[in-house]
């Protein structure tokens, strides 16, 4: 008897495993249509670049099997895609690209959103903003510092539309060193880098990628990075300089700081299943040739945070925008 049954429960186990190996492992949720990937930007802008080049890089390392799709919604200085994002809850075919409009437009121009009305994925990069003068202006910034308090009128500052980074940077130059600064706001970064070049404005703050390559032609100068490190990337960019060779503003003597924010987000109330497969997309973006060589192209600055992680630094991001936006005085009435 004992042989017996040990025999029948044998094949009962070897009956069960044939019939595990058959079955087919069940199916983690992914896209059944293309993915749109929204831009609160005009075309041309970091934003659309960086969207471009994800749609790149996932097409051509096959990561998804539908394809993206580049949608730009800039409109109302990029209300139109934060609303749009807002009013598709549940839709997982639709995922953002964010930047530190999500915190400043909504206290500027009083729209009805909060970042929290969708849901977080991944913090894929950070801008690092650089303080631009033209080649033939201060060589310092102790220099610009100097001209600009010394100026008979307020040194003119370009920058990408009202009460944003650009603004606020300017502000708070004024606010540290006393120096009168009057706010030229542009249509991108590209634009005030060309009113730049051509002594129509005195600096501006651009990102390092808006002012490239009028800074690999000699025409403008980085006096400094706003940011407690310098940038990482030491390949040369101009005949004597690569990133890593521009100062810190605050070793210049001028403490101003601030980086801007670089994320992925869906709309609200998807399944986690869902979440989980693009925190799982984004993260293997983020090892893909085309991500690295864009990262360092553009002199980004590295970094992936989801989860946990991702919601401690997004509360805390929150926090600082709201208070340069209230000290700064733009925070809507």
């Amino acid at each position: 008897m004992g042989k017996k049954l040990v025999g029948q429960i044998l094949k009962a186990a070897a009956a069960l495993t044939a019939m595990i190996a058959t079955t087919p492992a069940f199916a983690a949720w992914e896209p059944t249509k293309p993915v749109e990937i929204v831009v609160a930007a005009g075309a041309g802008g970091a934003s659309d670049q960086m969207a471009r080049m994800m749609q790149a890089a996932i097409q051509k390392n096959n990561l998804m099997k539908q394809p993206m799709v580049v949608s730009l919604k800039g409109g109302a200085s990029g209300a139109e895609a934060l609303m749009y994002m807002k009013s598709n809850d549940g839709d997982a075919n639709k995922v953002l690209i964010a930047y530190s409009l999500i915190y400043m437009l909504p206290l500027s121009a009083k729209i009805p959103f909060n970042w929290r009305d969708l849901t977080p994925v991944s913090v894929v990069a950070l801008d690092q903003f650089v303080l631009w003068d033209n080649a033939e202006g201060p060589k310092t910034v102790k220099d610009f510092i100097a001209a600009a308090k010394a100026a008979s009128s307020p040194f003119k500052m370009g920058g990408t539309g009202s009460k944003r980074e650009d603004h606020v940077l300017t502000v708070f130059m004024e606010q540290r060193t006393g120096a009168k600064f009057s706010y030229l706001p542009y249509k991108s970064g590209g634009e005030a880098a060309t009113q730049l070049v051509g002594k129509h404005t005195d600096a501006n703050v651009n990102n390092p990628s808006e002012n490239l390559e009028v800074w690999r032609a000699g025409q403008v100068r980085a006096l400094c990075v706003f940011d407690k490190e310098r940038i990482s990337y030491k390949t040369k960019v101009t005949e004597t300089q690569s990133w890593n060779d521009v100062p810190t503003c605050k070793e210049e003597g001028l403490d101003v700081q601030y980086l801007m924010l670089r994320a992925m987000f869906l709309p609200g109330k998807v399944t986690p299943e869902q979440q989980a497969f693009y925190v799982d997309l984004f993260q293997k973006v983020t090892q893909t040739p085309e991500y690295k060589e864009y990262m360092e192209k553009q002199a980004l600055k590295p970094i992936f945070l989801t989860g946990k992680d991702m919601l401690k630094f997004l509360e805390e991001d929150d926090k600082l925008n709201a208070s340069l936006m209230k000290e700064a005085g733009f925070v809507a009435k």
